[in-house]
């Protein structure tokens, strides 16, 4: 283990991540808001502790291990999550605790969107900015994360496409390959942000809210600037540009990457992935629209069908908007919504949940046994856009989708024990866990009612849910530290 190539890295980090507090102190001076004392001290403070972190190993340039790279994302989340808490305790408005700071601050940088604050329209425009721009941050933090680092260390998602897709998964070690991908994925993240904020000003957003929401709606994030969410518009065309945004930025970024690159459409057309998660959106949308129209839940057609298409996008991507309260919604609509998130985007987006790559083979591994089980000697290989995959893939597949049962059964039963009832139990590790935000039952609307055990214990969840458990769990296992 190499400790001060490590410590380096978390100081370079941190020196970073006080640079963050600058636009918000200037949201602040613009708005005359008060909150700029409190943005001044974080980045003060963030800024010497990344300084005296990096100054004694500064020199130590090495090039990171397999270890190193478990411990460099791990503490990439961990530490942004607590120093991004220091202005929301500095802050006199909101005045939250330790524990409520704490989860606001992880809810943004997994793009969670769960929060505890009651009173969102009546806060400073700069923290109101800030928790936007935690989610954008972590956003594009889980973007270079999934395609340039996690297929590095064997784990994540797009470890899938490594061996098939070229472009940036090729590469199987740190080099400056793999920084022009993250530099080119940071363009068409930028740029994807300018374009849904221009959309959102032009649908008739404020300069503000189209900003902000635009930060939340490209990281599926769900942070909003208001209590009542985009319902707080009641637009029917920005709730238009929400839908068509969060469902490309549900895509897999690699897909992007390589249209952008090619100056084509056709790496869209036949990826298996991207069919799937399109077909999951429609016919989950369908479903909401129809049931919601006969259950006479909205007076018109019309008006069931745009709040069942948007709730269902919202939802199923993870991104956690509302525009009504869709936990009250009649019958099996909100469980079958909250069932949807568990399948999130697609693997390498900003979405949460299982991924939709992983369903995909999990479904063709089931089929796969039934046919072995009337076939025993047929060799049946799992094909993902024409190519065979590997049985270490599908083993992997199994091995994550175990431990993930696992650890939502946990996290389930802890919180039963702290007192929640099963319905809120069930939803809020779901929403958390697959990092959706919004849940059922008692955190239908915020998180702020449940005790400060649940908060750390959903915290954890969310963190494990945007590290794709295993990141997280081989840093907790004995085996890690003494090889």
């Amino acid at each position: 283990m190499q400790l001060f190539v490590v410590q380096r890295i978390l100081g370079l980090l941190l020196g970073l991540f006080s640079v963050s507090m600058l636009p918000p102190m200037a949201v602040s001076w613009w708005y005359q808001d008060g909150a700029l004392d409190a943005f001044f001290s974080a980045f003060f403070l963030i800024l010497v502790s990344g300084l005296a972190l990096w100054l004694p190993v500064r020199r130590h340039r090495r090039e990171l291990r397999l270890r190193d790279g478990f411990i460099v994302v791990v503490m990439f989340w961990v530490a942004l999550g607590l120093c991004g808490s220091v202005p929301l305790l500095l802050a006199s408005n909101p005045d939250m605790s330790v524990t409520d700071a704490v989860f606001e601050s992880v809810s943004g940088l997994t793009t969670t969107g769960a929060t505890v604050i009651e009173g969102i329209d009546v806060m400073p425009h700069s923290i109101l900015f800030y928790r936007q721009q935690l989610q954008w941050l972590g956003g594009m933090g889980i973007i270079v994360l999934a395609v340039a680092i996690l297929p590095l260390l064997g784990v994540g998602g797009m470890q899938l496409y490594r061996a098939e897709t070229p472009g940036p998964m090729k590469d199987n070690k740190l080099t400056p390959r793999i920084t022009e991908t993250a530099k080119a994925l940071w363009y068409l993240y930028l740029g994807l942000t300018i374009l849904c904020a221009l959309a959102y000003w032009l649908a008739g957003m404020t300069p503000f809210d189209a900003v902000a929401h635009s930060f939340s709606t490209v990281a599926i994030g769900g942070f909003s600037t208001h209590d009542a969410s985009l319902g707080y518009f009641n637009n029917p065309l920005i709730e238009l540009v929400a839908v068509f945004f969060m469902t490309v930025a549900g895509i897999n970024f690699a897909l992007h990457f390589l249209a952008w690159r090619s100056r084509s459409p056709r790496p869209y057309f036949g990826d298996t992935e991207l069919k799937t998660y399109i077909g999951l959106l429609v016919a989950i949308s369908a479903i909401s629209s129809l049931y919601l129209y006969y259950s006479e839940s909205f007076p018109t057609f019309a008006s069931s069908v745009r709040h069942g298409v948007f709730q269902s996008v919202s939802i199923s991507t993870t991104t956690g908007f509302t525009t009504s309260g869709y936990y009250i919604w009649p019958s099996f609509l909100p469980v079958l919504l909250l069932f949807a998130s568990f399948v999130g985007g697609c693997a390498g987006s900003t979405g949460g949940g299982l991924k939709v790559i992983r369903v995909v083979l999990l479904f063709k591994q089931g089929k796969r046994e039934i046919m072995r089980l009337i076939h025993p000697n047929a060799q049946v290989p799992i094909k993902i856009n024409g190519a065979s995959m590997p049985s270490r893939v599908v083993d992997a597949v199994w091995g994550f989708f175990a431990t993930y049962v696992a650890t939502f059964s946990f996290m389930l039963l802890a919180l039963m024990a702290l007192g929640l009832d099963q319905v809120s139990a069930f939803s809020a590790v779901a929403a958390c866990i697959n990092n959706l935000g919004p849940g059922l039952g008692s955190v239908g609307a915020n998180y702020a009612g449940i005790g400060d055990g649940a908060k750390w214990i959903l915290s954890l969840a969310m963190l494990l849910g945007r590290l794709e458990i295993f990141t997280l769990l081989v840093i907790l296992s004995p085996e890690f530290w003494r090889g």
